[in-house]
């Protein structure tokens, strides 16, 4: 018995001890909250900001700002400091690379909830949405990469997947803390690529031309899935917010993207499925369009890319200018079909067999 009664001690001072131990790291972890999960960062910590899926959802709740910028890497080299310097914006970077519209509904379903600290201090002004024409016939529940739901939701029981995780504790908050090299607010999520990987071999040895298709698109193919994911995960925001310009743009993807709309034989079908999503958009007053596909002297130039869409930080910063200045903004369906046959032009004039027969080093 009295064995018993020790086993039975050991195992409650045991008890003990974990419990003191897990509330010790819960509140660690509360404290410092590296994704921002609880409450706004705080002064002096050299917060790490890598994570997308885990971080971007605390930021819209806890940051303070008055615009964001959505949607996939087409996004990520934008700097926030670039909008403030020349939209008077505090902008918040949002992106998920390879984003579905269901990615973009998810995040501006946090940043327009009024309960949040976020929504309590500012106003949405604006917000930065590239429209990625590929992705709009995805299933309108489908996101690119699984959520840390617990992280999304409201319920605080599953937080312990956050309070006790052992990457956040290492990661997120005793190495920054180490190393005191905080992220850049204005430039996290900025693409690894460096100078030297924006030129033409490297784009022309990673590019895979996709295989002939003989039978062409239906023309109206594409169209049904677009109105309902626009209808589903997009329009609904612009509609309840018209306090909010929504800057809407068609991101500059170089001249081998159209030499994959024309090889798979869906060029038609391509052309109005742009033509309806910008006659969606355009109905609306709290949209602006901009069109940055037919730039010429960019798309066709692949020095300005590192693969067949992502271009350098500079065009980033030109299309910033652009919201600004309104260059490259449509605004009626008549000049988008101006826009789109330049952008015609463009590709029906360029050497697509000189530019894949050629030897590149």
């Amino acid at each position: 018995m009295k064995k018993d009664g020790f086993a039975k001690k050991l195992i409650l001072i045991f008890a003990v001890i974990v419990a003191l131990m897990l509330s010790v790291i819960s509140a660690l972890v509360i404290y410092v909250d590296p994704f921002f999960h609880y409450h706004k960062p705080l002064s002096g910590f050299p917060y790490v900001v890598d994570n997308q899926l885990s971080q971007n959802p605390g930021m819209a709740r806890n940051m303070t700002y008055d615009s964001c910028i959505i949607g996939s890497s087409m996004t990520v080299n934008f700097h926030t400091d670039d909008f403030r310097e020349l939209m008077g914006l505090n902008t918040l970077k949002l992106s998920y690379s390879g984003a579905y519209p269901r990615d973009d509904y998810n995040i501006l379903s946090i940043v327009y909830d009024d309960s949040t600290l976020a929504r309590q201090t500012n106003d949405v002004k604006a917000v930065f949405m590239v429209l990625d024409i590929p992705t709009l016939t995805a299933a309108t529940d489908e996101i690119k990469y699984p959520l840390p739901e617990y992280l999304y939701d409201k319920n605080v029981l599953n937080d312990v997947k956050y309070l006790w995780n052992k990457d956040v504790i290492l990661e997120y908050i005793f190495r920054p803390y180490i190393q005191k090299r905080p992220s850049n607010m204005s430039e996290i999520y900025a693409s690894w690529w460096t100078e030297e990987y924006y030129n033409i071999n490297y784009v022309m040895h990673g590019y895979e031309a996709p295989e002939k298709v003989e039978e062409e698109m239906d023309p109206g193919l594409l169209i049904p899935q677009t109105k309902i994911n626009l209808e589903e995960n997009i329009l609904p925001f612009i509609e309840a917010h018209p306090e909010t310009t929504f800057y809407v743009f068609v991101p500059p993807y170089s001249i081998l993207y159209w030499n994959n709309v024309l090889t798979e034989n869906h060029l038609e079908a391509t052309l109005n499925q742009y033509r309806f999503a910008a006659s969606e958009f355009l109905s609306y007053d709290n949209v602006r369009l901009f069109y940055f596909q037919n730039m010429e002297e960019i798309v066709t130039d692949l020095s300005n890319y590192a693969d067949y869409t992502h271009y350098k930080p500079e065009i980033n910063r030109y299309m910033t200018e652009c919201f600004a200045n309104g260059e490259h903004e449509v605004k009626s369906n008549e000049q988008f079909e101006h826009e789109l046959s330049e952008m015609m032009r463009i590709v029906n004039d360029f050497d697509f067999d000189a530019l894949l027969t050629a030897e590149y080093y």
